[in-house]
């Protein structure tokens, strides 16, 4: 804006200088008003009326150039409005045009998943809350926009390696508006750890775990993209550059396509309450938390329903979390699942979400 001030005086000036030209000439050079005295320094002649006819004369000059110069001004002016003008209205239209396949493609996978009751807005995130119920099983969808990296955290429970916390306390104590539980776990001598491979800030906590046999590690980078997968070189997950990630078991699909889900976790338990993270090609998250009775397989999803529906709502990468009595949805201070235990269980791992 300071820039276009400064032109626009520079034009001004050079658009005004011939007229104060023409003043100082006259103010310096005077009229030519010439007087004739004899010696007794007696005025004998004068030329008044010719000297008050050339000023005259240059002066209407001068009163039409300035009429021109304030016209061209005025029409330069005009000119640089409606330029501005236009130039706002192009960029308005690329802005718009720059975001309409976001806008497309967001309507499009929102209409899959229905209307949202309840929605959080800010400047660094945009979350979406929905029921699901396909007759079979109830749960909650939570669609997360991260518009900043630092929307999004994992915690240790009581920031404690061993430690462990309901989501609830963690959201509560972290100010978070949103959380989940995250990876699996082990007890071992009173404390409960994350289980295999878990990063916090960049750093592997207990060092790097080769994944084995079904489990996987999840996390996001420092751009806010969920990453994920099997790695069996620390190297290979370093490329991905994880902020911060937990382990559990198994993958539900890997870009767009369905993975196989092993026997073992098919049955076992066949039906339970679920907690999963996926995310959409424009790296919007999708989390889903299932409801059940308990872990005894009469009651909840079975991890083929949450893939068959994770794979029609469009997800590309999907991640099966701590079920059971571990899943847990907090959103604005208060729980919206129903946990199994009766009430939240402590665990050692959670992603959380702020404002």
């Amino acid at each position: 804006m300071m820039m276009d001030t400064k032109r626009i005086n520079r034009f001004f000036l050079l658009a005004t200088g011939p007229l104060l030209g023409l003043v100082l000439a006259l103010l310096i050079g005077g009229a030519g008003i010439a007087w004739t005295t004899d010696v007794e320094g007696l005025t004998q002649e004068t030329n008044i009326p010719e000297i008050t006819s050339s000023i005259g004369k240059e002066l209407a000059q001068a009163e039409e150039a300035a009429k021109l110069t304030a016209s061209s001004l005025k029409e330069t002016a005009e000119l640089y409005h409606k330029t501005t003008e236009t130039m706002a209205s192009i960029k308005k239209t690329a802005a718009y045009t720059a975001n309409r396949p976001e806008v497309i493609y967001n309507k499009r996978i929102t209409a899959k998943l229905g209307t949202p009751y309840q929605t959080i807005q800010s400047d660094n995130i945009r979350i979406e809350l929905y029921k699901i119920n396909p007759g079979t099983y109830k749960g909650y969808a939570m669609k997360v926009k991260l518009k900043s990296p630092d929307a999004m955290k994992m915690t240790l429970g009581k920031d404690v390696f061993g430690g462990a916390e309901t989501t609830l306390q963690a959201a509560k104590r972290y100010g978070a508006v949103a959380g989940i539980n995250a990876g699996g776990f082990a007890d071992s001598d009173g404390k409960r750890y994350p289980m295999s491979t878990t990063v916090l800030d960049g750093n592997y906590l207990s060092g790097f775990q080769p994944t084995y046999k079904d489990l996987f590690f999840v996390g996001m980078n420092p751009s806010g993209q969920l990453i994920g997968g099997k790695f069996k070189q620390k190297e290979e997950l370093d490329k991905l550059q994880p902020l911060f990630g937990a382990t559990f078991v198994p993958i539900l699909l890997n870009n767009g396509v369905k993975v196989t889900i092993p026997d073992k976790w098919k049955k076992s338990p066949l039906r339970a309450p679920r907690t999963v993270i996926g995310n959409y090609k424009d790296d919007q998250l999708l989390i889903l938390v299932i409801d059940g009775r308990d872990e005894k397989g009469s009651s909840g999803a079975t991890l083929e329903e949450v893939q068959a529906k994770l794979f029609n709502f469009g997800v590309q990468d999907a991640y099966n979390l701590d079920g059971g009595g571990s899943s847990s949805l907090v959103v604005n201070g208060k729980v919206v699942n129903k946990p199994s235990d009766g009430q939240l269980r402590p665990v050692p791992t959670h992603f959380l979400f702020f404002k």
